[in-house]
């Protein structure tokens, strides 16, 4: 237990000027709000996350890795709408306050903060079950921002990264019997409990994509959100869909890919691309971009294999935690 002080002494001692401070903030951690000093010129992006134990991860995720995750998720999210992330608020409810675990939860969530030029400017602490929330507050340039709505028919698909790792990523957590994940297996429990936000894509994506939405409950689920708010339906070419060598090495099937949910991928929408303009957003990216599919009038979602069969597809994603952990 945190000797002495109480909540004033854990938030000073782990998270008071655990971030570098970034423009914008003329007060930050340690008064009764933030004040900030908006952008001279766009608007700004806020997302909102929590994190509850036995329902977003596991009572054993590794204090760091969930200080990371609770970060990434929605970094993720600003990512999506083509936003610059500024400043987030943190709240932690904690059953008590360990300094092993807190150190750790604290670095983790730094480091990436760190690497995008976060800035921590506030939040709230007190003593309950394990969950953690993070507002993130951005920018984006006045018209530039995307938006889930806006794809049309005739316009390609495409994805970042690789898709299904996490989920197998969680089934091989669960399997491991209290053991440390090896080989295959921990790149792919990286990918669930350390998900790169991908910011740099969808700075990248601007000007570009037509729509867009960031893959938290897997792409069936995703895309289809994204296909209703623009009116339209579409056809996934299933053999297309990214998969990573861990993810091939270890048994990944369908299922994982379309449903699995926690990839933390950009999924877009764009009017045809040359080889060039892919590659060149590629590059900008930082990551693959892989053409999954097409956008059509007729409304749905669909999925056609190597051979040419096409079925429909349902527009769910698998809630990990649903039965608990």
């Amino acid at each position: 237990m945190l000797a002495g002080g109480g909540e004033a002494a854990l938030i000073r001692r782990y998270f008071q000027g655990l971030t570098a401070c970034r423009e914008g903030v003329v007060v930050g951690i340690g008064d009764d709000s933030a004040l900030l000093e908006s952008p001279a010129e766009g608007g700004l992006a806020v997302c909102c996350d929590t994190l509850v134990e036995g329902v977003h991860f596991p009572a054993d995720i590794p204090a760091e890795a969930l200080g990371h995750r609770v970060l990434a998720v929605n970094l993720s999210d600003i990512a999506a709408v083509g936003g610059e992330p500024l400043w987030a608020v943190l709240s932690l409810s904690l059953p008590q306050a360990e300094p092993e675990w807190l150190e750790g939860f604290a670095e983790g969530f730094k480091r990436l903060a760190d690497r995008y030029n976060v800035a921590l400017i506030g939040g709230d602490t007190t003593r309950g079950a394990l969950s953690v929330t993070v507002t993130v507050i951005g920018c984006v340039a006045h018209g530039q921002g995307l938006r889930r709505a806006g794809a049309h028919p005739g316009d390609e698909i495409w994805v970042t990264g690789t898709l299904g790792d996490a989920a197998l990523g969680l089934e091989r957590w669960r399997q491991r019997a209290g053991l440390p994940l090896t080989g295959n297996a921990a790149v792919l429990a990286a990918r669930l409990f350390r998900p790169e936000p991908r910011v740099a894509a969808g700075r990248a994506l601007r000007g570009v994509a037509t729509a867009a939405i960031d893959l938290s409950d897997g792409v069936a689920v995703d895309l289809s959100r994204l296909l209703e708010e623009s009116g339209v339906g579409a056809t996934l070419q299933l053999e297309a869909l990214p998969r990573s060598a861990a993810f091939i090495a270890e048994g990944g099937e369908l299922a994982a890919l379309l449903h699995g949910g926690d990839d933390y991928e950009l999924c877009f929408t764009t009017s045809p691309l040359s080889a060039q303009q892919v590659e060149r957003l590629a590059e900008q990216a930082g990551t693959t971009l892989t053409r999954i599919g097409a956008v059509e009038s007729t409304p749905g979602l669909r999925g056609v294999d190597g051979a040419g069969n096409t079925c429909a597809l349902q527009a769910d994603g698998y809630d990990h935690f649903a039965a608990g952990v």
